[in-house]
Order: C-alpha cells, then sequence, then structure tokens
C-alpha cells in the first residue's frame, strides 16, 4: 500500500499536464470529488492543487512541452535528485527536466527510461508529497505498461532499488511484476509492471507510460461520471479477484488513469 510516511522510491506525488486546466479541473472534481485550488502566480503560469476533504491529493498545470500529449506524471521519493540523475543516465535512461529547486518545497526532476516511459522523482524540502493516499479520491498504486519487462525491471531496479515479485494473471493473462520499495516488506508494495505488445500501447504510439490508480468507493459510479463528463472508458469495469472492482479510464483530454474500489479484504 501507498503511505504519506515516504521512504526512498515510493510514489510520493502525481500532477497532470492539461491543455485546459479549467476543463481538467471541473473534469477530476466530477469524478474523484476533489476540489481545485488555483495558485496561478503570472501570465505565462496556470494551475494549482486539487484536494480531497481538504487535503492535497495531486497536482494540475498547464501542458506547455510542444507535441506532448496530455497525460499523469508521476514523482518517486528520492534523498538526492542529483544523484538520481546519474543513476538515470548511467542505466541508459533520458534527462527530461534537470534537478532544479521548486522553492523551500523540494528539489524535482523528470526522466523517460530507456524505452521511452516518463516519470519523476521529488527530494523533499518543507513538502513530502501529498497528504493523503490510499483512501476514497487519492493514489492508492501506480502502473508501468511497457514493452519490455525485464529491461523495465533491470533499469529502475538499477534507478531506485526496486524489489519485484511475479505472479500470473489468471486465464493466461500473463505475468504482473509487482514492486516494493528498497528493504521494504510486501505490505508497502506500490505498484505494479506488465509487458504488452507496441500494438496495445496506443495511447503512446508503442512507447511504455505510467499511469495512476485511484481509489474510489464505488467504481460503477466512478466510471458513469467519467462517460458523463466526456470521458471514455478502455477497460471494465471488471471485478479482479483480490484486488477490487477496476476501470481503465481516459479523461476529454487523453490522460489515462485507472478507478479502483479495493476488494474488503484489500481496503
Amino acid at each position: 500500500m501507498i503511505t504519506t510516511d515516504f521512504v526512498p522510491g515510493s510514489p510520493c506525488w502525481v500532477d497532470l499536464g492539461a491543455p485546459d486546466v479549467p476543463a481538467a479541473a471541473a473534469f477530476y472534481g466530477a469524478v474523484l470529488g476533489w476540489d481545485y485550488e488555483s495558485m496561478e502566480e503570472g501570465e505565462d503560469m496556470e494551475g494549482g492543487m486539487f484536494r480531497k476533504d481538504g487535503k492535497i491529493v495531486a497536482g494540475l498545470g498547464k501542458l506547455t512541452e510542444k507535441g506532448a500529449r496530455s497525460a499523469w506524471m508521476i514523482y518517486y521519493d528520492v534523498a538526492d535528485a542529483d544523484a538520481t540523475t546519474q543513476a538515470v543516465e548511467r542505466a541508459g535512461g533520458t534527462v527530461r527536466v534537470a534537478p532544479r529547486d521548486l522553492d523551500e518545497w523540494g528539489r524535482m526532476a523528470q526522466y523517460s527510461d530507456p524505452l521511452g516511459g516518463q516519470f519523476a522523482v521529488w527530494q523533499p524540502g518543507e513538502n513530502t508529497g501529498a497528504e493523503l493516499m490510499d483512501e476514497p479520491g487519492s493514489l492508492s498504486w501506480t502502473e508501468l505498461y511497457t514493452s519490455d519487462a525485464a529491461a523495465a525491471k533491470e533499469f529502475y531496479g538499477g534507478v531506485f532499488g526496486w524489489q519485484f515479485g511475479d505472479m500470473e494473471l489468471p486465464g493466461g493473462g500473463g505475468t504482473y511484476s509487482l514492486i516494493t520499495p528498497a528493504g521494504l516488506p510486501e505490505e508497502r508494495m506500490h505498484g505494479g509492471l506488465m509487458e504488452m505488445p507496441e500494438e496495445n500501447l496506443a495511447l503512446t504510439n508503442g512507447r511504455p507510460y505510467w499511469h495512476p490508480v485511484f481509489n474510489v468507493t464505488d467504481c460503477d459510479a466512478a466510471v458513469a461520471k467519467v462517460t458523463e463528463n466526456g470521458g471514455t472508458i478502455q477497460m471494465g469495469p471488471d471485478d479482479a479477484e483480490g484486488v477490487g472492482r477496476l476501470a481503465v479510464c481516459v479523461d476529454p483530454a487523453g490522460a489515462d488513469f485507472v478507478v479502483l474500489t479495493p476488494s474488503p479484504s484489500e481496503a
């Protein structure tokens, strides 16, 4: 599970780059019950924070990168963003945004893995990350779809020291690799990765991608809100044994995410 007791290698933050900030704020407010708090600081800056029950759960900003698709970016806690950058480069990854300070809040950087999957890191300062995790309306899991699971495990294991545990999906659905931060027990596993053919990675034209899984109290109700507000459903809602009821969704601007109502034993 993901907690707010962040450790190196654990997810600590997510933010969304959207072409239309007010539209995205309205969509996720309807689907996840989030309140949006603008933090605009100038003509060239547009964005803010999402809150759930008063607690900060995610960020939202204007998509400015030319040719980029709207997508969620997942940030992982690190003790030293500069050292992580060196590890990424040694492992064959690419630095998209070099380490930089965000005032007293912390230090961040963004990367691509060797196959193109994008992710980010956060070296905490005064801000350690989201204030709510693994509760309804907050991040509960992170997931990588990749065309080469072995290469992904080698890369991310080298960068973060992640531990991996493989499980076979029912019905010959393939192998799913569970991710746990270095040195922690399985109770702290925070994500998974799954190999897929490039033709199944249509959102990114074959490039691997990460997406967030958000906890919701009623998966079917959340799916209804997605479609009512202009989003689409890629898969589900379906029941996954031992996991819960989930659906893969795409917002009106093309950013993908998952909504999950955990099984009672997993809640």
